[in-house]
């Protein structure tokens, strides 16, 4: 029962966030197109940015309970990322990302805390990537105790590029993509490893 009420919230979650998704990027770029001047964005100072979308996740556990021949479908919670530019084109970034999944019934959550770089090769196309801290834990909202309550740490590596939509003053929407490596240890010396895929929308402030 709690597993069925749980993939409906899920379900739920990933059509709203789609709408809102599809109403934000119409209503921006019919703005867009009826701005007979565009504004440059001017990249200084500190970043902030927040994402929405959703992608696929594939995990293999080294104790065998699950392999990568099984992917399953995974909404983005949360996606920060936080800056500081450097020059023009350059940033120092520090990324959180983050997907729900499923595993034993139970939703948890798989992300991390990533130093990284980002580059803008165009004056809309950036390239993001960096290592840093892998994170797999409890979903905020289904921690049981001694059931999924284990928090597990690990390495992570990250890419991810993007291309801005629509930019005015020192806002900037963009599309983007991003894979995740990560691999936590887990008890007992065994390991959890992730490959994650995400596509969505970038809310991005300069």
């Amino acid at each position: 029962m709690k597993s069925v009420i749980m993939k409906t919230i899920k379900k739920q979650i990933l059509l709203r966030t789609a709408c809102v998704a599809f109403a934000l990027v119409s209503s921006l770029t019919y703005a867009q197109n009826n701005t007979n001047t565009e504004t440059t964005t001017q990249r200084e100072g500190f970043i902030i940015e927040f994402s929405v979308g959703g992608g696929l996740i594939s995990l293999e556990d080294s104790a065998g309970i699950q392999t990568f021949d099984k992917s399953q479908g995974t909404f983005v919670f949360p996606d920060l990322k936080l800056g500081y530019m450097l020059n023009e084109n350059l940033a120092i970034t520090a990324a959180i990302p983050g997907n729900i999944y499923e595993f034993q019934d139970n939703d948890r959550h798989f992300g991390g805390f990533i130093p990284s770089v980002q580059y803008w090769v165009k004056d809309r196309w950036w390239i993001h990537g960096g290592i840093g801290l892998a994170i797999d834990s409890p979903a905020l909202y289904d921690i049981e105790d001694d059931v999924n309550d284990d928090w597990n740490f690990g390495c992570a590596v990250m890419a991810s590029t993007g291309y801005e939509i629509y930019k005015k003053k020192n806002f900037a929407l963009n599309v983007q993509s991003k894979l995740v490596l990560g691999r936590t240890s887990l008890t007992g010396d065994a390991h959890r490893d992730a490959v994650i895929f995400n596509v969505g929308l970038g809310f991005s402030w300069l």
